[in-house]
This record gives structure tokens, sequence and C-alpha cells, in this order.
């Protein structure tokens, strides 16, 4: 699947020009919800870093959250690489990790990453904070999305037919 390009002659009147507002999109509010749980888990874990350890990590988890990393770090990377991209130029992103969840950067970073890397850093904090995050990114997304669906209509509709997991 391909990103849906719409022309300046076929935007909808609300697109206007580029602005932070649309490449961030729900990042805000979302970061805003997470933000005070990314401060207290941080100043706990430093005060208190024997109740957040994991044990090593053992070999097991180790691999695994390698396993759950790289993923984690492809889909954020590509998602990000694909907002700079189409977003300032008022295209839908479809194709890439947009093809797998609608919220990829969001699902990669809150599933993914933040866990993976909390126990590589022998801590179980990575796990609340991803949880956090998704919960955030969950909250948030259908006014996200029903933005989208207003803007690009029919293509916004095609596109969330053929997402392969639309609910992450």
């Amino acid at each position: 699947m391909d990103s849906t390009m719409m022309t300046a002659g076929e935007r909808p009147a609300r697109a206007g020009a580029w602005s932070l507002k649309r490449l961030v999109g729900s990042g805000d509010r979302i970061g805003k919800l997470a933000l005070p749980f990314l401060v207290a888990g941080i100043a706990a874990n430093v005060a208190f870093p024997a109740v957040f350890a994991v044990g090593g990590p053992p070999a097991w988890l180790h691999v695994a959250s390698i396993v759950l990393l790289v993923p984690g770090v492809l889909l954020w990377a590509s998602s990000v690489v694909l907002i700079l991209t189409k977003v300032p130029r008022h295209e839908l992103i479809t194709g890439g990790p947009f093809a797998l969840v609608k919220h990829p950067l969001y699902t990669g970073v809150g599933l993914f990453v933040l866990p993976a890397a909390g126990f590589l850093l022998n801590s179980w904090l990575g796990v609340l904070l991803g949880a956090v995050l998704y919960t955030g990114s969950r909250l948030y997304a259908p006014a996200e999305e029903a933005a989208l669906a207003e803007e690009f209509g029919a293509a916004w509709d095609a596109y969330a037919a053929k997402v392969w997991l639309p609910w992450l």
C-alpha cells in the first residue's frame, strides 16, 4: 500500500499550511499524560533501585527484550521517517508500518521499545511507562482518527478497512 496523495486542488480547506500540530497529532496530549509517570518513575527508580530491579535480567529476558527491541525501534524509526516526509505534504500515510497498525509510532514505543529497554536496564519501569504511553495513545486515537477521516474522507475509510491490526 502506498500513501494516498492529495494535490493542492483536492486538499480539504482544513488541511492548510504545514504546522507542528499536524505533525505531532495526539503526541502532545499523550506526552502530557505519560510525563508525570516518567518523572515519578525515574525518581523512584533512582531512589529505590532494588524495588524496580528485575534481577539482571536473566538470559531468557535479555534475549526476549532484544527480540522486542529490534522490531520496536524499526517500527518507531520508519514511522518517524514517514511522518516527517508525508505529513508536511498533506499525504495520508498508508504504507510501511502504517499498513500493519494505525498508530505504529505509539505502538512500537509503548509495547516494544520501553518495556524491552527497561528490562535491559534491569528495571520493570519500562513496562509501566510503555503501558501508560500505549493507554494514552488509545485514549486519544478516536479524536485523531476522526480528524483524519474528516480530512481524507474515502481515502481514510479505505485505509482503515485494510490495516492489518486496526485495534493496535
